[in-house]
């Protein structure tokens, strides 16, 4: 089996047009093209990682945290990330991140989190925006049905917790084919006037060239018409940190203990208490202090991030509990997100979660 097939399998749940502008997702160091002998998963890539995939006999590193996220200007081992770059172009290892990808894609890291919690009703806090098309083409009458259903498979039609959406108008189309021109209806030199059926879809902007693949396999004219439209339309199916409802509310002091207890955590901050019970949980794997605005908007009772500043304690002044466990507490979860896709997905290599804790923040 080649990398890559496992590597369209991670892009599947997290397509790389999804990661923020910042990041640095996707393929990091190799060839993918390779046969895979094993594949370790880590939340990042530190040197004893890399020894422990050559000691495993895998050739497939996939990481949550990017290990080229800035620009390198030389490579002279001057630091970790350096050296593990060294190490692997020499071992001939591939590394692979998901990282913002992962943290906006439904089932990625919010999604495992709020499992973890058992939330119900889980939807994406912050909805992707700018990420909409409005797509239309017109087709022969009897040609709708085969287009339509090409449109949906390849991504169109998806409207919340529907699919196949699409708004069809019945009309009729002109056309002149000119000297040279093949046309599936009407004659050279002479005008022709065919029913058509105007079809209008929306497709994630991420998918635009599957599905004008889509449509130029199956439309049956040699040249044909479609137009697309920026909407301003949010994209509730993606976006940033995720809001839930509890199974049954709790207080507030026992909602923080139920999070130390599932994060395994020594010590966890928090903004001052109010007596108020939890119910509505709004959480973002990670950095994801930006959101609290986000959170207090919507009315929730809690916000569980990974990172918070001095301030933003201050800042909820009571509107919200803040609870934050630690960025690497809060995604050591993608080792099982990747285990789970791929173990089900693949049974024909090693599969491995690393055994190291890379985490850099330690307590006394």
């Amino acid at each position: 089996m080649r990398i890559k097939e496992i590597l369209q399998v991670i892009e599947q749940l997290a397509p790389l047009p999804l990661q923020e502008d910042f990041d640095n997702s996707g393929l990091q160091v190799g060839d993918s093209g390779r046969e895979v002998t094993g594949v370790l998963l880590a939340i990042d890539v530190t040197e004893n990682v890399i020894d422990e995939a050559l000691a495993l006999g895998c050739n497939l590193i996939i990481t949550h945290h990017p290990l080229a996220f800035r620009p390198f200007k030389s490579l002279t081992g001057r630091n970790y990330i350096e050296r593990c770059m060294m190490q692997a172009i020499k071992n001939d290892l591939v590394i692979y991140a998901a990282h913002t990808n992962l943290d906006n894609a439904p089932g990625g890291v919010n999604y495992k989190l709020a499992e973890m919690l058992e939330l119900q009703n889980v939807k994406i806090l912050q909805p992707k925006e700018n990420a909409l098309l409005k797509f239309v083409t017109t087709v022969p009458l009897h040609h709708a049905d085969s287009v339509r259903n090409a449109l949906f498979n390849a991504g169109a039609g998806h409207i919340g917790n529907y699919d196949s959406c699409s708004y069809n108008l019945t009309g009729e189309g002109t056309f002149r084919a000119r000297q040279g021109a093949r046309p599936h209806v009407g004659e050279i030199n002479a005008l022709h006037v065919e029913p058509e059926v105007r079809i209008e879809t929306v497709i994630p902007l991420m998918k635009k060239e599957e599905v004008l693949r889509a449509l130029l396999a199956v439309h049956p004219y040699e040249e044909p018409v479609y137009d697309l439209y920026p909407i301003a339309n949010t994209w509730p199916q993606s976006g940033s940190g995720v809001v839930g409802v509890l199974p049954e509310p709790m207080p507030e002091q026992e909602f923080l203990y139920l999070l130390k207890d599932i994060f395994n955590l020594p010590a966890i901050r928090h903004s001052k208490m109010h007596g108020k019970e939890i119910r509505d949980v709004a959480l973002c794997g990670g950095a994801g202090s930006f959101l609290i605005p986000g959170a207090v908007a919507y009315g929730a009772d809690a916000f569980v991030t990974g990172e918070a500043k001095y301030n933003d304690f201050y800042d909820v002044e009571g509107r919200i509990l803040l609870a934050v466990v630690g960025h690497y507490e809060s995604e050591i979860c993608t080792k099982d997100i990747f285990f789970d896709l791929l173990s089900k997905k693949f049974s024909t290599f090693a599969l491995h979660k690393s055994a190291f804790d890379s985490n850099p923040v330690k307590y006394l």
